[in-house]
């Protein structure tokens, strides 16, 4: 007999749903919106309504229900319970409790970078391997850390926020979390088209940036491609301070595999490859055979990450 899970992955604006088999087979997908009022009152009550819909439209019944796994973009202790999630305007709210309380099934919940670092590691750049970075580099930089198959949320579900590591004691411009120098600073397609802007306003090189009126971070590898110098220091100075942070986080957790997603991803082999050198040059000995991978599932590796944390 078939059995399922449900995987939701709440984000600020919708509600990314989705139904599995427990094989890893994505059946349907669909989306809710994320409805914030009232300190968000609604978000889990809504989430709930439609699983009860799509499973009484599938006809799934409870005994065929693995369970639920919930991501959110907030640090998320081992019992489920969100200590604070503001683009959600919730406190503390106990996730688990209340779905399981309506549901009456198997309840995980996890942070949504985390999440979706075990989706990856499950059906995604990261399949086959039990030892997993997953690094996003999107708006900002995100991270989620997979030790022997099981995520790495910390006492305070602050395990994996690689992007707020410090890598340069010198900068001087704050970072959105409040301190300086954080990697997110560099790494992250904003933090690409900050380091353009430095560049531009110190070179006095010919390079094609200088058409752009807004520069953007594809702009940047597009042109880094394409040959440009500019566009290519760029590219290596980003590369360094990355590949030097994943240096050191692999002398802490030793992960068979690095995988890239975000936006900045998009750009390809020619973030992995620079990437790779440079961790290469700074890494522990040991740990120098890590692989690098590109993301694979996109929007969905929180949703497969949900899923996957119910089969534990």
């Amino acid at each position: 007999m078939k059995k399922y899970g449900f995987g939701v992955d709440i984000g600020g604006t919708t509600c990314k749903i989705g139904l599995f088999e427990t094989t890893g087979v994505l059946v349907e997908k669909w989306e809710i919106p994320t409805r914030k009022e009232n300190s968000g009152e609604n978000v889990l009550p809504d989430v709930a309504v439609s699983i009860e819909k799509k499973m009484e439209e599938k006809k799934i019944g409870k005994e065929d229900l693995q369970g639920i796994g919930i991501g959110v973009p907030g640090p998320v202790t081992s019992q489920g319970v969100v200590q604070c999630c503001v683009n959600l305007g919730w406190g503390q709210v106990n996730v688990a409790e209340v779905m399981d309380k309506r549901m009456g099934c198997k309840i995980k919940v996890g942070n949504d970078a985390n999440v979706a670092a075990l989706g990856e590691m499950w059906q995604g750049g990261g399949k086959g391997h039990r030892n997993v970075v997953m690094v996003t580099l999107g708006t900002g930089v995100g991270g989620g850390i997979i030790v022997d198959g099981k995520i790495v949320a910390g006492s305070h579900g602050a395990g994996g926020e690689i992007g707020h590591i410090m890598v340069d004691e010198t900068e001087t411009e704050t970072c959105g979390c409040g301190k300086r120098g954080c990697l997110e600073q560099y790494a992250s397609a904003t933090g690409v088209v900050r380091l353009a802007k430095r560049a531009l306003a110190s070179t006095q090189e010919e390079t094609v940036l200088k058409k752009f009126q807004h520069i953007s971070a594809k702009n940047v590898f597009d042109e880094a491609k394409a040959g440009d110098k500019v566009a290519g220091e760029v590219v290596e100075t980003m590369a360094n301070i990355l590949g030097t942070a994943l240096a050191g986080i692999a002398c802490v957790v030793d992960p068979e595999v690095f995988v890239i997603g975000g936006g900045v991803s998009k750009a390809g082999s020619i973030v992995t490859d620079r990437v790779k050198k440079y961790y290469s040059e700074k890494t522990f000995h040991a740990c120098k055979e890590a692989e690098f991978a590109l993301a694979k599932l996109g929007n969905d590796a929180g949703m497969y990450g949900c899923v996957q944390m119910i089969l534990e």
